[in-house]
């Protein structure tokens, strides 16, 4: 399986078969199937970044698009566009955190090293 699909769905990159997380954002600390030690996996804020600026974008269109389409009030688009907003950014960060652990997988990423 393609560690980016596998990191997409919340499995491991490794094998495709375990687990990746252990709660809803917690990374496990290894892979159930195979072993795959997950603790030197680290996304940092990478996928909070991601999911901003993506989710920004669909929301602030969406409610660009109907402030000019139908000029509802106010009310409107705090009543539609704020649980929108949350929604969207929870439902995307689980999956970006999945793709970019898997990237970091994929491309045999870890912390830099200096030597003296």
């Amino acid at each position: 399986m393609n560690p980016l699909l596998a990191g997409l769905a919340g499995r491991c990159p490794h094998c495709g078969e375990g687990a990746l997380f252990r709660g809803f954002l917690t990374v496990a600390d290894h892979c159930e199937a195979c072993g795959y030690d997950f603790s030197r996996a680290d996304p940092g804020d990478g996928p909070a970044v991601f999911v901003m600026l993506i989710g920004g974008f669909i929301v602030a269109f969406a409610a660009l698009f109907t402030e000019i389409a139908y000029r509802p009030p106010i009310w409107v688009h705090l009543a539609v566009f704020l649980p929108m907003t949350v929604g969207v950014c929870v439902g995307l960060l689980r999956p970006m955190k999945g793709v970019l652990l898997a990237a970091q997988f994929a491309n045999q990423a870890a912390e830099s090293r200096h030597e003296d």
